[in-house]
């Protein structure tokens, strides 16, 4: 994320018995095909007999490719390789998927010699998970944002882009597919489940009735202590890591002793259900300093980057102290499905906090920065937590949020809860803003936050220019203090004044599905407004 003198960059459970739930997908898929009818029936109308299965395939393609953005190449992609049984929406989902997944692989014998597989779904249905596949999808843009991005800091993102166009486009058809579909399930209330909780065991003393989560008696059953005298298994998180099964559906613990601990920590994707937990985020810390300027490209900068799913951080500081005259320097990125950090500190000044992808919870911990210090493209919630704008280099201004949602049918967007907003310092001589819209379907809300004094009465800040795209979905939501009033805020197009009702979709049941996986935890969280 930058200013304007260096390049821009930028990637339930059903419970019902077997039968029910049989009937429940069934009928929800008479009800899909009933809509696809209706859609069609003006195009069908007036036509003959001639053409028959044929004619119908065709219809209800062009029906389903209506909700995409790029209605001519999910046709053209859709039509040939669509048969007469797969009339239903959920079956030219699949299908969207299959075509995109084709077309990726072809794209990436120009980059590499392995190609990435999709998740099919182990055969559930797509209503079943419609939210993890919407989730997956999401995801999938933003990575591909995010190499293209990556590319543009090296200047060679127009090769990129040639390569990468149509498999962009087919994963965007496929998005806009699932969330038409998703919003028919919601409207006759169909219940759904996210596959990936399924069958995760934890220790008992992580489950809800043992809310002590890792108590000082409890770590003596960690996986892995790491110290620096010597006490534990390790002296670095990096080795702990190396002993880390792959793909476990058992949470793997590491407890890390107080010290600095000076190196730059990865989560592999396959690490799967990991937890870190220290003595505090002021005792435990995770320290590096690489950075933009000097030549590491910003996704890489993280100090602590978490890409393996279910991931717990608790107690713990990570810091990059490359400082402001160094830019983009990341102190925490994840972009781990089902992440969460609980009593935390996250300390950089521009980027430190890149909420890459997917989804992910921060709960009481301490945010500090200066530009776009808050930004990514995942659904996250950040509740209860001190968010601590500190002094930037001279000349600049502050923005705490930059958040990158490119598609609309992205479930992504930035949601800040019950948090606090506080100056880190002096910043009487800084206008520090609430944000700025990194792509053109920026989403950000503050509900019930405390603002201070330092926020400016503007509220937000354009990207570029002196407005934002209106395609933005920004809103402020019952907040108080000093740095709250709305009364001479920008007057955008997308900076909503939202309801109750509009303000719970970005809570944490329903905008990160938080019941189904931070539940088992043992953090504390308010599910809902």
């Amino acid at each position: 994320m930058g200013n304007s003198t260096r390049p821009s960059k930028r990637g339930s459970r059903l419970v019902e018995e077997p039968r029910k739930r049989i009937t429940i997908i069934s009928l929800s898929s008479i009800l899909l095909v009933a809509i696809v009818a209706a859609a069609v029936v003006g195009t069908r109308a007036g036509n003959s007999k001639k053409g028959g299965a044929d004619n119908s395939l065709s219809t209800s393609v062009k029906a389903v490719c209506d909700v995409t953005l790029y209605k001519d190449s999910c046709y053209n992609s859709l039509a040939p390789a669509a048969k007469p049984d797969q009339l239903q929406p959920d079956e030219l989902f699949k299908l969207a998927i299959q075509v995109a997944r084709n077309e990726l692989s072809k794209a990436s014998q120009y980059f590499s010699k392995d190609g990435g597989v999709l998740y099919n779904g182990q055969g559930v249905s797509v209503i079943d998970i419609v939210d993890d596949l919407r989730t997956w999808l999401s995801t999938s843009g933003t990575c591909y944002q995010t190499c293209i991005d990556g590319l543009s800091e090296a200047e060679l993102n127009a090769t990129a882009n040639d390569y990468l166009k149509s498999s962009s486009e087919l994963t965007s058809n496929s998005l806009a597919i699932i969330t038409w579909i998703s919003k028919v399930a919601s409207s006759v209330n169909i219940h759904r489940r996210l596959l990936n909780c399924e069958d995760q065991e934890m220790p008992k003393w992580l489950h809800p009735e043992g809310r002590e989560l890792l108590q000082m008696s409890d770590l003596k059953k960690a996986d892995a202590i790491v110290a620096q005298d010597g006490s534990g298994n390790y002296t670095r998180i990096t080795d702990a890591l190396k002993d880390v099964p792959e793909k476990s559906k058992k949470r793997y613990v590491i407890y890390v002793k107080k010290g600095v601990y000076f190196e730059n920590v990865r989560i592999e994707k396959n690490q799967w259900n990991v937890t870190v937990v220290g003595d505090g985020m002021n005792a435990t810390i995770v320290s590096g300093s690489l950075n933009f300027v000097d030549g590491t490209p910003t996704f890489s900068t993280a100090t602590f980057a978490v890409f393996g799913k279910g991931f717990i951080a608790r107690d713990m500081g990570f810091r990059n102290t490359a400082g402001a005259i160094k830019h983009q320097a990341v102190a925490l990125m994840s972009t781990a499905d089902m992440s969460a950090f609980y009593r935390c500190s996250v300390d950089a000044f521009q980027d430190t906090l890149y909420a890459h992808s997917n989804r992910q919870f921060y709960r009481e911990c301490n945010i500090y920065g200066t530009v776009d210090f808050i930004f990514g493209n995942s659904a996250v919630v950040i509740q209860n937590c001190n968010i601590l704008p500190r002094t930037p280099m001279a000349g600049q201004q502050n923005t705490i949020t930059a958040q990158g949602r490119i598609d609309p049918n992205q479930n992504t967007g930035i949601s800040i809860q019950n948090c606090t907003v506080l100056p880190y310092g002096d910043l009487s001589s800084v206008k520090t803003y609430l944000g700025r819209p990194w792509k053109n379907y920026s989403t950000t809300v503050f509900m019930r936050s405390m603002m201070g004094s330092l926020i400016h009465p503007a509220g937000w800040l354009p990207w570029t220019g002196d407005t934002a795209p209106p395609t933005i979905f920004y809103a402020e939501f019952q907040n108080f203090g000093p740095g709250a009033s709305t009364k001479n805020r920008v007057k955008w197009k997308g900076l909503k004044t939202i309801t109750s009702k509009q303000a719970s979709k970005f809570t944490v049941d329903a905008f990160i599905q938080g019941k189904e996986w931070i539940n088992g935890t043992g953090i504390s969280y308010k599910p809902g407004l």
